[in-house]
């Protein structure tokens, strides 16, 4: 597979990017600048990174709770994304959305979402609604190993099979929902097993390994734009962090486990096939170190210093008056 020098260092500033930005809301919490229950993404960068490296920027996708990464990788700047987050009235919603409900629409980000598995209906909807229009737009999803248990998984996959809508469904099993082992939970060794009742392709992919990820979604997102359906997609990641920000979770995992995962961590092996197949430089990516914390610097401060919403945006973008 060969991919090209932009699509490198897209895919190496996207996952910087999204580290960055947790890590730094990790500070921001402890500052008392943030509250919130945070989803931490870090350690799973190159499922999002790999994924949406396909995408077109009017491409839908549609993510969890545990979804700032979703967002960056879809293009949405950091600065809304931040002020969002912050609850400040220059943030992507308005600062009415925050963690769990963050969205742009214009870049094709229908947005996270705190309810387990609300995303899979999200794009089965907006992958119908290319379908009819015959816009050539292929919709994702991206779910958590525990939301493949629930009833809106199944209808989607079965109703996006039947009508071969052009969506891909992306599970990222990082091994617990909250805190519940996924062999507990989850009667199958591998979750992409589960296409097989709907007749779809199931996938099982290195979520750990970006290039990985690319290959398997380029060709699921080719079979979508083709007219041919669904796909199911499992990458096998791991997040570093707990549940959220104050989740002690060695309570239900060892350490061992975590350094373990940490080992085999997605931007650490980027940056060592890169440089040693000579694909990319060290200055290239030095320089996006620098380039990706400047603008961190910048999205905070602008965060900060930003208003919260007027009182009087209660009343508006909602159904009833």
């Amino acid at each position: 597979m060969t991919i090209g020098r932009e699509t490198l260092l897209y895919m190496y500033e996207t996952m910087v990017s999204i580290r960055t930005l947790e890590n730094r809301l990790i500070e921001e919490v402890t500052k008392g600048h943030l509250g919130g229950a945070g989803h931490s993404y870090v350690g799973e960068e190159a499922v999002a990174t790999g994924v949406c490296a396909n995408l077109r920027q009017d491409d839908y996708v549609a993510s969890s709770h545990r979804g700032h990464g979703h967002t960056v990788a879809k293009g949405v700047p950091l600065k809304p994304i931040v002020a969002e987050l912050f609850g400040k009235a220059t943030g992507a919603n308005k600062g009415k959305g925050g963690s769990m409900h963050l969205a742009d629409v214009s870049r094709g980000m229908l947005g996270t979402n705190g309810i387990v598995g609300n995303s899979i209906h999200f794009v089965t909807g907006a992958a119908l609604s290319a379908k009819v229009r015959h816009t050539d737009q292929v919709a994702v999803s991206f779910f958590g190993d525990g939301a493949s248990n629930q009833g809106s998984f199944h209808e989607s996959l079965n109703l996006a099979a039947i009508w071969k809508l052009p969506v891909l469904y992306v599970c990222e099993n990082n091994r617990y929902a909250e805190s519940t082992p996924v062999e507990y939970a989850v009667p199958v060794k591998d979750i992409a097993d589960r296409a097989v009742s709907y007749n779809i392709p199931g996938v099982v992919v290195d979520g750990q390994d970006v290039f990985a990820v690319y290959e398997a979604a380029q060709q699921a997102v080719a079979r979508a734009r083709a007219g041919e359906g669904p796909t199911l997609l499992e990458c096998k990641t791991y997040r570093y962090h707990g549940h959220f920000f104050a989740d002690n979770h060695l309570r239900y995992r060892s350490q061992a486990e975590v350094d373990y995962y940490k080992e085999r961590d997605c931007i650490d092996r980027f940056k060592a096939k890169v440089l040693s197949g000579e694909l990319l430089a060290a200055a290239d990516l030095e320089a996006v170190d620098r380039r990706v914390a400047a603008r961190m610097d910048e999205a905070v401060e602008f965060a900060i210093n930003s208003p919260p919403p007027d009182l009087s945006e209660l009343y508006t973008d909602v159904y009833a008056p």
